[in-house]
């Protein structure tokens, strides 16, 4: 299948899906073939990657006197992108199995979601990645607005508002890289051409703050979270953050790397401020999802303090927990959920004793949990143990704050456990059901391989994370 189809047949197809599927049958196993094909595909893209640079995939809908034309190229980070997001679709369908409410519909918006954030990843003209960039905001909103809790629409209309205005700020910046070099082909596009790069920078970089989110952009995620159904919640934290954070590396420093080392201070405090503000936050917080919401923001400061470095250490550290992240904080969102269905109740002072009449729910949960709070043998305690390593490298000892970070997310996951998990069960959760169906647990069982899996051998993706980096070193963009 051509790459181009990859990205427009999703878009066109999802109406069909849409209209033409009553039942859900038909719309969930149709989707799931898909993302079963894109997931072969992108695994085959990179077994095609030259050693460096991009792999062309062709140009479509040309303009070129305007530089509006769809270019389609690939490396060695884009692919790593569009596999992680192959997964998490596949998992988020199977998660999503029993969904009884306007079934075509939801199936119908994930699928042009797929399309829409391919597009974001493959293309390498800043005008069509903006283009797919604000079209995954469509399927979203309405997941979000359609299929939430009660405040649904409060936080849909806030999520999209937020996202949408920092937008605006990311096309300013892409308009005068345009002006200012003649392109609109990021691969063409060099830092010495342009006349006001410290403008350019700070318009990029807080567009994608805010899709990362980190503090104190960060005020539309729990909300979101809050409000979205489980799946969506885990699609929102474990994809759309992540292209916040990809667009990051990509343009803010690789893209812009003197200006990058002038201002890395500002995404070093940012990333310390959000570690240690939404760890507190969490601590604190009694509502079930709000905290792992809040978890969630946590670990993204992480990631911004591994990206801070500007060392390819640091950005391989940073790319890892990134990954590790939406296989860890996916499961816990899709729990969270789960109980909060068969008891109707977020507070987890209500709760207690779920190990009682779930023990196999339970379990995955503790394990998710555990890699978020960084315990050995987990995809958590890689991430965080590279990131401590590359970022005491490159600042000093005095980083080593950020172990408070882990110590705060070992304290609320630890009482969550205590709170929702153990001691003596509740009359809520006595009178509870616990029955899950076996395609939705599969796919939590899933999430809790690859959480050890790549804890256990986190080789089996470290070395090409830190394939994707070894070109930028070379170069001598990275340290």
């Amino acid at each position: 299948m051509n790459d181009v189809v990859l990205i427009f047949l999703p878009l066109v197809a999802s109406l069909f899906v849409y209209l033409f599927y009553q039942s859900s049958g038909g719309a969930k196993y149709s989707v799931l073939i898909f993302f079963g094909y894109l997931l072969y595909h992108t695994i085959s893209l990179y077994a095609m990657l030259p050693d460096t640079g991009y792999l062309e995939l062709g140009c479509y809908l040309e303009v070129e006197s305007f530089d509006f034309t769809l270019t389609l190229a690939v490396d060695k980070l884009s692919v790593i992108m569009l596999i992680l997001t192959s997964i998490l679709l596949i998992l988020v369908t199977l998660s999503s199995w029993t969904v009884s409410k306007a079934p075509s519909a939801y199936f119908a918006l994930l699928l042009f979601f797929s399309g829409a954030i391919f597009g974001v990843f493959m293309s390498t003209n800043l005008l069509w990645f903006f283009i797919f960039w604000e079209l995954t905001l469509v399927p979203m909103y309405f997941l979000v607005g359609i299929w939430g809790a009660e405040g649904r629409i409060y936080a849909a209309v806030k999520f999209f508002l937020y996202t949408h205005v920092a937008s605006m700020l990311i096309l300013l910046a892409f308009f005068l890289l345009y002006k200012q070099s003649g392109h609109f082909d990021m691969t063409l596009i060099k830092e010495a051409m342009l006349t006001t790069p410290a403008l350019v920078w700070w318009l990029l970089f807080v567009g994608f703050a805010v899709k990362m989110p980190l503090f104190p952009f960060h005020t539309w995620l729990p909300d979101a979270h809050v409000q979205a159904p489980a799946p969506v919640s885990a699609l929102l934290a474990g994809v759309l953050l992540k292209m916040g954070a990809y667009a990051m590396i990509r343009m803010v420093i690789l893209m812009l790397p003197e200006q990058a080392q002038h201002y890395a201070w500002i995404l070093l405090v940012l990333g310390l401020v959000s570690l240690l503000y939404a760890g507190v936050m969490a601590l604190y917080e009694t509502h079930l999802k709000k905290m792992v919401a809040y978890s969630s923001i946590s670990h993204m400061g992480l990631v911004a303090i591994a990206m801070a470095t500007l060392t390819y250490e640091g950005l391989s550290a940073a790319l890892f927990e990134m990954i590790g992240h939406a296989f860890i904080i996916s499961p816990l969102f899709l729990i969270a959920g789960f109980i909060h269905h068969q008891t109707h109740s977020w507070q987890m002072g209500e709760m207690g004793g779920i190990m009682q009449k779930a023990p196999y729910i339970s379990a995955l949960f503790i394990i998710a949990g555990l890699g978020a709070l960084g315990m050995p043998a987990t995809m958590g305690f890689v991430g965080e143990i590279a990131i401590l390593i590359s970022s005491i490298d490159r600042f000093g000892l005095w980083i080593a704050v950020i172990v408070i970070g882990s110590m705060l997310a070992a304290s609320y996951m630890i009482w969550s456990f205590r709170r929702v998990i153990y001691g003596e069960m509740s009359p809520l959760i006595a009178r509870s059901s616990f029955d899950i169906s076996s395609v939705e647990f599969f796919s939590l069982i899933l999430f809790a391989f690859l959480i050890v899996l790549l804890g256990l051998f986190p080789q089996l993706i470290f070395v090409s994370i830190n394939e994707a980096f070894e070109v930028y070193l070379k170069m001598g963009v990275l340290r």
